[in-house]
């Protein structure tokens, strides 16, 4: 049974249709002790059968420490999101902690389209703005499901 309504999905088919590259979740997980990495992984199982340019990648957090070290993961349920350039994977820096429910499911949906080559929502003013940090940032959001 699939947690997405047909209706839902079909926005997704169009919405992930605007991709040019291919985009990896690297789903960091656990077997024990780890609340929501099931409901997570059923989320995710979700996204590549809505296009075929979304793959699910695996990673076992205490099995794999040195890739969640690579990746900054330091909690599970996580997501990295990847994406393919000229057939090399990239990092885009973009992570999820926490299962990805609600309106972060959203923003999963929105990262994985942006990693995948679409178009960005920001304004041309904030493009600008965005083009003129000249340092390294670190920016977090932080939601609570309600």
């Amino acid at each position: 049974m699939s947690l997405i309504a047909p209706a839902d999905q079909q926005k997704l088919r169009d919405a992930f249709s605007e991709m040019t590259r291919p985009v990896h979740l690297l789903f960091f997980t656990q077997a024990l002790g780890c609340e929501t990495c099931v409901q997570t992984r059923g989320i995710l199982d979700e996204l590549p059968l809505l296009s075929d340019k979304i793959a699910i990648d695996e990673v076992n957090f205490v099995l794999e420490p040195d890739q969640a070290a690579k990746y900054g993961v330091d909690r599970v349920p996580a997501i990295a999101v990847e994406y393919e350039d000229a057939g090399e994977r990239r990092d885009s820096r973009i992570r999820f902690l926490g299962a990805p429910s609600g309106y972060e499911f959203v923003s999963l949906v929105r990262a994985v389209i942006l990693a995948g080559g679409g178009e960005s929502m920001l304004s041309p003013a904030g493009r600008a703005r965005l083009a003129s940090v000249d340092k390294p940032v670190t920016m977090q959001v932080f939601t609570t499901p309600t």
